[in-house]
């Protein structure tokens, strides 16, 4: 399929509709109409909202409004209509965690995250569909549907916040919340062309997310470009006494260097590991896309990690966290499960005991050998994934372990992370570069991306408008 660049008020920036609401040119209601009604025209074809929030939205954005002109300004996302994956909580709105079990869920309280969204002066859509439980990276969820690929309707969109990243790359939302366990924002970012950070862990609260692996779960924005997601972190990112993993470093200014210059600095190339298995031809578009750092005065710099086949494995068996975050309601509902997700919770629950403390004493010498190879780099770029989106019916053999074997590594080591789109196969899919750096170092990866981003054409192109096929 031929890429069309496609421009519209729904593809804008959060930047250029902050900018416009203050001169006047828009505002947050006229934006939240925009989105509720390009809603209305797309998620039938897309299947990317579980829950849509019209009248709530449209009586935050007149608040939104008001507060505007009395003069309270909240900072770049006030007026800004915004989607959250259905994983975090949101007080009186349906909260399922894409699962027959939690159906007719309603928190009382929003998560922390969709607290600080709400401060900021963001304007909640709706919550977006997920593959069941955030178990899983495409988002085909037995109970809601399988959510569409915007760039080929019969191909999946990543996930698990599959839904988050299509709303994104279609001009559903001008931005969204998902998590990230294994690759669950930076794997859909890339299948949907968008862009997706997974902050350092511990950067972002996760009280009142669902929770999947307590120690590898990561809240992180997805958005059309990569100053979006740092206004987006901005504002959600900080200690909180609700989780006790978060970080008490002070938060720095995640926008304050994004167009700073990159000459001089090095960027590593992990060829072993993450160039190698899945499909070729996306290799060779992010080999080819290493190229524009040594343009921009950066230095690449073959280097290679410990073993992350051992560490992969390590991962697999840190899932079996999954144990203490569902296992007491799987055993009180089990018909509140698909066979999916139980034959998969089986396969990591296997890894308690020895495996798992094994798993741990290899984390801690992975983490600190990684820690060592950083100190002669700025960020590493890999491929976000080895392969592009495919079929929802018919996936290729060993599909999934190569839709995250990459991503997974950085929450394992809990390093920030980040996907910008950096081109598109022959078939028209997006391919994905990931940027990963060093722990608290996430203005430093978001720097590098908004560098690459500022040279190359690729986040400006939107798929078409979706047609059912």
């Amino acid at each position: 399929m031929e890429v069309v660049l496609k421009k519209g008020n729904w593809y804008g920036s959060v930047s250029e509709a902050a900018e416009m609401i203050r001169n006047g040119d828009t505002s947050a209601l006229e934006l939240t109409r925009l989105m509720l009604d390009r809603i209305e025209q797309l998620n039938g074809s897309l299947n990317a909202f579980i829950t849509v929030t019209a009248d709530s939205a449209l009586a935050q954005a007149e608040e939104a409004d008001r507060e505007l002109a009395s003069g309270r300004d909240r900072g770049p996302l006030h007026g800004i209509p915004v989607a959250i994956k259905d994983l975090i909580d949101t007080r009186g709105v349906l909260t399922t965690g894409g699962s027959k079990h939690y159906a007719d869920r309603v928190p009382e309280s929003d998560a922390s995250v969709v607290s600080r969204l709400r401060e900021a002066g963001a304007i909640m859509l709706g919550k977006t569909g997920l593959h069941e439980m955030a178990f899983g990276s495409t988002s085909i969820n037995p109970f809601f549907g399988a959510i569409s690929n915007p760039w080929k309707l019969d191909h999946h969109p990543g996930g698990s916040s599959g839904g988050s990243a299509v709303a994104v790359a279609t001009g559903m939302a001008y931005a969204a919340l998902g998590t990230d366990t294994g690759c669950s924002v930076r794997q859909p970012a890339q299948c949907c062309g968008v862009v997706g950070h997974k902050p350092t862990f511990g950067l972002v609260s996760k009280a009142g997310v669902l929770p999947l692996v307590s120690s590898m779960d990561h809240v992180g924005p997805i958005t059309r470009c990569v100053r979006d997601a740092a206004l987006v972190l901005q504002a959600i990112a900080g200690p909180d006494r609700g989780d006790p993993l978060t970080l008490n470093d002070s938060v720095e200014d995640f926008s304050g260097r994004l167009e700073e210059t990159i000459e001089g600095a090095v960027v590593g190339v992990p060829r072993e590991y993450f160039f190698e298995g899945g499909d070729p031809e996306v290799i060779e578009i992010v080999e080819k896309s290493l190229a524009v750092f040594s343009e921009l005065g950066a230095k690449l710099r073959e280097v290679t990690l410990p073993d992350c086949e051992v560490a992969y494995e390590a991962a697999d068996a840190t899932f079996s966290e999954i144990v203490d975050a569902n296992g007491d309601v799987l055993a009180q509902n089990p018909q509140g499960f698909s066979a999916e997700f139980k034959k998969r919770y089986q396969a990591m629950a296997k890894y308690r005991g020895a495996a798992y403390e094994a798993a741990q004493t290899y984390r801690v010498k992975f983490k600190r050998d990684i820690t060592e190879v950083m100190q002669h780099c700025d960020v590493l770029a890999t491929p976000t994934s080895t392969v592009a989106a495919a079929p929802i019916e018919k996936r290729p053999p060993n599909h999934a372990k190569e839709r995250r074997k990459n991503s997974c590594i950085f929450n394992f080591t809990g390093q920030p992370s980040i996907s910008v789109p950096c081109g598109f196969t022959r078939d028209g899919l997006p391919v994905g570069l990931m940027l990963s750096g060093r722990v608290l170092k996430d203005s430093t990866v978001l720097r590098f991306a908004r560098a690459f981003e500022r040279v190359t054409p690729w986040h400006t192109y939107h798929p078409p408008t979706p047609i059912a096929q």
